[in-house]
């Protein structure tokens, strides 16, 4: 099931120009959990709750969406994905944002060296996403982290490492306006988070030892932009016996190594971070 966070506005409280700027924030709201659904469909019901809308909202914003090509909807089932003219906006918007190509020898490398599964996440607002994987040679693989996989800052070793490298003040603005507990448990409280980033910022790595799902261990490291933000990572995911001790600090070790490079790469060719 996909989900996405949010948190609706009262629409008696909202002047002619703030709800057409709300119909905007919904309908991208509606786009990035439909987004989150790939590659499966999801309902209207599905999409509203996901994105805390009324259903009757959600489907005139769907309808008028799929007006523009932006969603898809299948008649048989009544089922929505997203359209195709994403894709086409996606392709004109690749050279100016895509680093893709810059970064897929450094993922393989990470792949054939660990034998462990390798990506690539980029930093958007408050969440990551996965933009590129390479399976590893071990037969035994996590599957928590596919491409086009959101997780909330801080969540997972990807979202854990970009948000232990933000600014104080926009970490402590993140907690006053995040709720990850109640999503994702306890383990995932302030305090917690707090106590990992502080790890995450003496290692120099961030480790996710199976808070996500069970068994399922991760070590990730940031990828820094020109402007020295980190806005994207690399992560290496599988099952926790591949990262115990002392495996796990050599492969964050090389982790660091492969970000590195990675960062200096998109520094010499411009590329900056879109948060």
């Amino acid at each position: 099931m996909c989900s996405l966070s949010e948190r609706g506005s009262y629409a008696g409280d909202m002047t002619p120009s703030t709800q057409q700027t709300h119909v905007v924030e919904r309908a991208a709201r509606l786009l990035r959990v439909l987004s989150a659904c790939e590659p499966a469909c999801a309902s209207t019901t599905e999409l509203a709750s996901a994105a805390n809308l009324a259903r009757p909202t959600t489907h005139r914003l769907l309808t008028s969406l799929a007006a523009e090509g932006l969603v898809d909807r299948d008649t048989k089932t009544g089922l929505w994905s997203l359209g195709p003219e994403l894709y086409l906006l996606g392709a004109a918007a690749a050279n100016r944002y895509d680093i893709t190509h810059h970064a897929r020898d450094i993922v393989d490398q990470l792949a054939r060296a660990t034998g462990e599964s390798a990506f690539l996440s980029a930093h958007r607002g408050d969440e990551t996403v996965c933009i590129m994987s390479r399976e590893g040679s071990f037969p035994l693989r996590s599957h928590v982290l596919y491409e086009g996989k959101r997780f909330p800052l801080g969540v997972a070793s990807a979202g854990l490492v970009i948000l232990s490298h933000l600014p104080p003040r926009e970490i402590d603005e993140y907690f006053d306006r995040a709720d990850l507990a109640s999503d994702w448990g306890e383990v995932h409280s302030e305090r917690l988070l707090r106590e990992r980033i502080a790890t995450t910022l003496t290692n120099g790595y961030a480790v996710n030892p199976a808070l996500v799902v069970e068994g399922s261990w991760g070590v990730g490291a940031a990828v820094f932009d020109r402007a020295g933000r980190p806005a994207w990572a690399l992560s290496l995911t599988g099952v926790e016996t591949r990262f115990r001790e002392p495996r796990c600090a050599q492969l964050g070790t090389l982790l660091l190594e492969h970000a590195h490079r990675l960062s200096v790469r998109l520094k010499a060719v411009g590329h900056a971070g879109r948060r």
